[in-house]
């Protein structure tokens, strides 16, 4: 019913073709990129609000995770946290992620593209697909900036507090507060709700950030593993000062809401793992692809979840796990508390080096996932599914200026608004559902298109892909119902753009 454009037509129109790609990169090389990538998602902002959850004062449908609704036939107040138990939700989440990034892997090799799941869906499960991918992945990469966005914010104000300096929170932070804002003696600054005010640093690094993006950035590999190297630093420092200030009562009970906390904590945390299949895009770059990618995509997990599980575990054991709730800046927020309690200057200037490695590394973080979201605009505009602006060059800086300065506004005023779990939470559910449909276009594209060389194979036939699917969609049963609403609505926003706009410019419409 709706047409699929072909792979070699994809390869064409791109703007890198596979011919042109150079193969320069190995397996030490895809990991870290990866883990640079992983790592910069927003462990030091999400993990608090994985362990804490967001309770609610009353119980409500609306708050509750759809797997309890689904296997308790009831609803709880609001969604549970995994308390020290989040260290087998990350656990989950690595699986999970291997599964899928092999997928994505396989998908890289055979459409060598600069670009994501939209382009690999459009190759395999048609345009209707693609556009509702395309409307997902910009759910995506705009909510999980606007995460790292409000992290970053915190981080910034936390700077500032080190510094001596103490400004208002009316405007250093969201006006949208579902849990309130209290001091770090449990005072209440603001109640829950709303109040009169704008987190405006978090608005300000997406406005400068895309004022450079506009004029034009390439990373380069030493850079980015210079940017790599400061923020793992920052976190082994840490976890093995940490050590020392743990007290084994905080991990009693070690998991205060169950198998369901760990799987809610799992569907929050996945959020910080975005950034691995920058892995598998790479995969036309390697030099040995069937080798170099499942080393690269392995050791990215490996490495992120040992140093993820480090911290939630000294996090959770340095102060008790209900104190981090609804903190965008937990890790920070701790060795304050501890600083304060004991007077010790290690934990002071272990502050400053957990301050500066977390803000690099979100700094990087939404200057990458801009620029994926406005390559994304410019995709949909090129393939005509969006009004041809989207797609057209800055005449100077030869960049699409109006896609990423769309990008960027849309980002940056919600940023300003509203709270790092609320936010989190979309971000995460379209995540997942980009990487389903990822899975699945491995499998359609084995049964259309069998013969057609594949750089990279995922091993097993189709069983990677199908508990990938699975998978997926169990992380998606840990997000509240509430989510899947907003998901939804969405996705039908999305529908009736296409069907009354899009479809009428699209190359394959006949009238």
């Amino acid at each position: 019913m709706f047409a699929t454009k072909s792979i070699d037509k994809l390869i064409r129109e791109s703007e890198l073709p596979g011919s042109a790609l150079k193969k320069t990169l190995g397996p030490i090389s895809l990991t870290a990129l990866g883990v640079g990538a992983v790592i910069g998602s927003g462990i030091f902002t999400v993990i608090g609000t994985a362990i804490g959850g967001n309770p609610a004062a009353l119980a409500n449908w609306k708050e509750s995770p759809v797997i309890d609704l689904v296997l308790h036939h009831g609803h709880i107040a609001g969604r549970p946290g995994a308390g020290p138990a989040l260290a087998l939700s990350l656990v989950l989440v690595a699986i999970v992620c291997c599964f899928t990034g092999l997928c994505y892997a396989e998908l890289a090799s055979m459409i060598p593209i600069a670009g994501s799941a939209y382009t690999y869906t459009y190759a395999t499960l048609g345009e209707l697909i693609a556009w509702i991918i395309g409307w997902d992945l910009i759910l995506e990469y705009a909510f999980s900036n606007m995460s790292v966005s409000v992290g970053f914010a915190a981080h910034f104000v936390d700077l500032l507090d080190w510094l001596g300096f103490r400004l208002s929170p009316k405007w250093l932070s969201p006006a949208y507060l579902p849990l309130g804002l209290q001091d770090l003696a449990g005072k209440d600054i603001y109640a829950p709700g709303w109040h009169f005010g704008f987190n405006i640093p978090a608005f300000l690094i997406v406005i400068l950030l895309t004022m450079i993006l506009v004029r034009g950035i390439r990373e380069s590999a030493r850079t980015n593993n210079i940017m790599v190297l400061v923020k793992m630093v920052a976190i082994l420092v840490f976890i093995f000062v940490g050590l020392h200030f743990i007290h084994p009562a905080n991990y009693v009970p070690f998991s205060p809401n169950g198998w369901s906390g760990v799987l809610a904590g799992g569907s929050i945390i996945f959020f910080t793992y975005i950034g691995f299949d920058s892995v598998s895009t790479a995969s036309e770059e390697c030099c040995n692809p069937q080798r170099d990618v499942p080393i690269g995509i392995i050791a990215t997990l490996i490495v992120c979840t040992i140093l993820y599980i480090g911290v939630a575990l000294v996090l959770t054991g340095i102060v008790p796990w209900q104190t981090v709730i609804g903190d965008a800046a937990p890790v920070v927020n701790a060795l304050k508390r501890l600083t304060l309690q004991t007077g010790s200057p290690l934990l002071h200037w272990t502050r400053l080096i957990v301050l500066l490695g977390a803000i690099i590394g979100m700094v990087s973080s939404i200057l990458v996932f801009q620029l994926g979201q406005a390559r994304v605009w410019f995709a949909m505009s090129r393939d005509r599914l969006l009004p041809d602006i989207f797609s057209k060059l800055h005449p100077k800086f030869r960049t699409p200026a109006f896609a990423t300065w769309f990008a960027g506004i849309l980002v940056a005023i919600p940023a300003g608004l509203f709270d790092v779990g609320t936010l989190a939470e979309l971000s995460n559910i379209g995540t997942l559902f980009a990487f389903v449909l990822v899975s699945i276009g491995v499998l359609v594209l084995r049964h259309k298109q069998p013969e057609r060389r594949r750089g990279f194979r995922v091993p097993g036939g189709p069983i990677f892909p199908v508990l990938s699917v699975i998978f997926c969609v169990l992380l998606m049963a840990g997000l509240p119902v509430r989510t899947w609403e907003r998901f939804f609505i969405w996705l039908v926003i999305g529908l009736v753009v296409y069907f009354f706009y899009s479809r009428k410019r699209s190359e394959f419409y006949k009238g």
